[in-house]
């Protein structure tokens, strides 16, 4: 399993970035991916989480601001991410749940700031 991430970088309050996730190794369409992130100096958490099926949960924090696709043609999955705060600065993680068994990216840097 390989997931590689894509995206990140510099950006003022209230701009956009799109993250990519490119996977490989396994059977993109049949599991949930998520985007999780982890800020300094705290916990990593969910961000968005998207089913096999296509149905994506959202943490509060993002809802109306992000929104996780994938493309199981490119077996990818993007992150576009709108109006973004200086609180949304973070490493970015793609991840996969398979068989109980999670998988990480080696995460993008998000920083928000004017």
């Amino acid at each position: 399993v390989q997931l590689v991430e894509s995206g990140g970088g510099l950006v003022q309050p209230g701009g956009s970035l799109r993250l990519s996730c490119a996977a490989s190794g396994f059977s993109f369409s049949s599991y949930p991916m998520s985007w999780f992130l982890q800020a300094p100096g705290k916990e990593r958490e969910l961000v968005a989480r998207t089913s096999g099926g296509g149905t994506t949960d959202y943490a509060d924090s993002v809802k109306g601001r992000y929104t996780n696709t994938r493309d199981s043609a490119k077996d990818t999955v993007y992150l576009q991410m709108n109006n973004l705060k200086p609180e949304d600065t973070a490493v970015y993680y793609c991840s996969a749940l398979i068989w109980g068994v999670r998988y990480w990216g080696q995460g993008t840097k998000v920083t928000v700031s004017s």
